[in-house]
């Protein structure tokens, strides 16, 4: 009766001995906080030959609906020539462009 219960306790004892030893192990922290990574590594999106998902996917608070009028406007009234004509197309005001702006290239 006594062998079940002093394996009970042996097994006790090395679990609690693994956990400790697992919990003081040291943790690296990135160089980085994740935020500034995925910030920093955003790509540009040539406003002049991307298409509607292209550009949905690459700026910030554009949707398919948006992204669609940016295509449409272009198509209609030409490459845009400067950033700033982005603020022309319906459903793009000066917020979303100045979030966008480094994210956008004409070349």
């Amino acid at each position: 009766m006594r062998t079940p219960l002093f394996l009970s306790a042996v097994f006790t004892l090395l679990t609690g001995f693994a956990a400790l030893a697992v919990a003081n192990e040291p943790v690296s922290a990135p160089s980085t906080p994740p935020a500034v990574q995925a910030s920093a590594q955003h790509a540009q999106v040539n406003l002049n030959t991307a298409d509607a998902l292209q550009l949905q996917e690459a700026l910030l608070g554009i949707g398919a609906v948006k992204a669609q009028a940016i295509v449409d406007h272009r198509n209609a009234h030409g490459p845009f020539a400067s950033v700033d004509e982005l603020i022309e197309v319906k459903g793009i005001g000066a917020a979303t462009l100045e979030k966008n702006r480094e994210r956008i290239t004409l070349n």
